[in-house]
């Protein structure tokens, strides 16, 4: 049992034995009640020390999408100032899509170590909801879930696979407020009179509301509640995801027959938006004067859809999302916390998705338990300032299958550094610089190339040695039928 499920067996046997009226007659009690107050107290020391975390994960966003990585179309102040008062790393990655990113970042392990079908984590893994929730925080998530049901009944195989993924209730979080939570298709908007699961209770189409609104409310409200306790809240936004749809500050909103429309036009209003809601939570956590006691984490699950086409640094860079590309892959990731954090730091060591549990783990002066499989490695000295070990390579085993929409994809492993790409069938690019370089090369190499490609070949296999899933050992269709290469 933990400190903190210890700590509330008692404080409930306690309540029950005072209102029994037994509380001070029975000397056993009293003894139970001297050690519900030594890890009430022990607890309390150990809270003064532990920092607030609020991990925030944007939906589909590349590092062009943001001013202070060189984006010029579209506008994100608050992203851009909590940059400038902490550390950007300008070398973070995810994988091409969504449910891949989250399996990956919750667990700590590449995809092929737990991948079993799109929109679903195993409900066998452990998430950095329990490790934290076992390291003595209170923890929280809001936003988007699409962990435990995707496919539409209709969708051929669909009954092998919906309902299989881990409910968000047995996911370490103690409160939650999620859109698409349960099936996809009773999941309703994420956007303009949204529907959400509030804690269990399917709460359908809030009239007049705006989705990520009603996130950064819960939250706040949450933070208003747990004030005195160490809070941990993971935050997977909606936006700017599509479909693109007007928000509460664009003109159109105005007219509520027209604020589910779908239009491009509006993705510049989403992904100011996204900047805005951070800025609340930003604001919020100031009126709780909680801001000094917070580190915020600011990250995103991949690159900008396809259908978008953004400025950066003088150039037209096509959105890359679901593609093993730099523009599906290369995402901001920003770190503050006033106080730790110097400002104006820029990093340019490599990360990836399965790093954020070891970093949670550091910064929550915790330990991941002996028995967790784990690919990650900390960047957690990188934000204190500190020495520790650094990723040298990444690596990347990524196939959506099988899942509805998911026929268009295929299965891509690679390995990189920060100045080349090898893909498991042999192609190889210089990926050099901080933009979206990526200059296939092939015949003869120099042997700076040469050497490269031999280390990222090793990787390659190195990685590929179990543990693997028996999902991800079979090639198969978007309908979940084995095919052959």
């Amino acid at each position: 049992m933990t400190m903190k499920t210890e700590r509330e067996s008692l404080k409930q046997s306690r309540s029950e034995l005072v209102k029994s009226g037994k509380f001070s007659h029975h000397f056993g009690v009293m003894r139970q009640f001297a050690l519900y107050l030594i890890l009430t107290l022990c607890s309390g020391f150990a809270i003064a020390e532990k920092p607030n975390i609020l991990l925030i994960m944007a939906d589909d966003i590349g590092i062009e999408g943001l001013s202070c990585y060189g984006g010029t179309s579209y506008k994100t102040p608050r992203l851009d100032a909590l940059a400038a008062g902490g550390i950007r790393f300008t070398h973070a990655y995810s994988q091409p899509l969504c449910t891949p990113t989250r399996v990956q970042i919750m667990t700590g392990k590449y995809n092929h170590r737990n991948w079993l079908y799109f929109g679903i984590l195993d409900p066998e893994e452990k998430t950095f909801g329990h490790l934290m929730s076992d390291a003595g925080y209170e923890t929280c998530i809001a936003g988007k879930w699409q962990l435990q049901s995707y496919d539409p009944p209709d969708f051929p195989g669909a009954e092998k696979r919906r309902g299989l993924g881990m409910k968000v209730a047995d996911a370490g979080f103690d409160e939650h407020q999620l859109f698409h939570s349960w099936h996809t298709e009773d999941k309703g908007s994420r956007y303009a009179n949204p529907t959400f699961d509030r804690n269990g209770e399917l709460v359908e189409q809030v009239e007049g509301k705006y989705g990520p609104d009603t996130s950064v409310d819960f939250i706040l409200d949450f933070y208003r509640r747990n004030r005195d306790k160490p809070t941990f809240v993971y935050y997977p936004m909606a936006l700017p995801h599509w479909p693109v749809m007007p928000t509460p500050d664009s003109a159109v909103w105005a007219d509520p027959s027209r604020r589910l429309e779908e239009d491009i036009q509006y993705f510049p209003d989403m992904v100011a938006y996204m900047d805005k809601a951070v800025g609340q939570l930003i604001d919020g956590l100031e009126a709780l004067d909680l801001r000094k006691k917070t580190i915020v984490i600011f990250y995103s699950d991949n690159g900008t859809d396809q259908q978008v086409t953004s400025g950066f640094k003088g150039e037209e860079i096509q959105g890359g999302k679901a593609t093993p590309l730099q523009t599906g892959i290369r995402v901001p990731l920003i770190v503050n916390h006033p106080g730790t954090i110097a400002p104006q730091q820029i990093c340019s060591d490599l990360i990836d998705a399965s790093d954020f549990l070891p970093t949670l783990a550091a910064l929550g002066d915790t330990k991941i338990p002996e028995d967790w499989f784990c690919d990650g490695i900390s960047f957690a000295p990188q934000i204190l300032g500190k020495s520790g070990p650094k990723r040298e390579t990444a690596f990347f085993w990524y196939d959506p299958r099988p899942g509805w929409d998911k026929d268009k994809f295929s299965r891509h492993i690679f390995a990189l550094d920060h100045d080349y790409k090898l893909f498991s069938d042999g192609r190889f690019f210089k990926i050099s610089g901080e933009g979206f370089q990526e200059t296939p090369l092939s015949g003869d190499l120099s042997s700076e190339a040469e050497a490269a490609r031999e280390k990222l070949a090793g990787v390659i296999e190195q990685k590929m040695k179990p543990p693997i899933s028996a999902s991800a050992k079979k090639l198969v269709d978007a309908f979940g039928n084995e095919i052959t290469e």
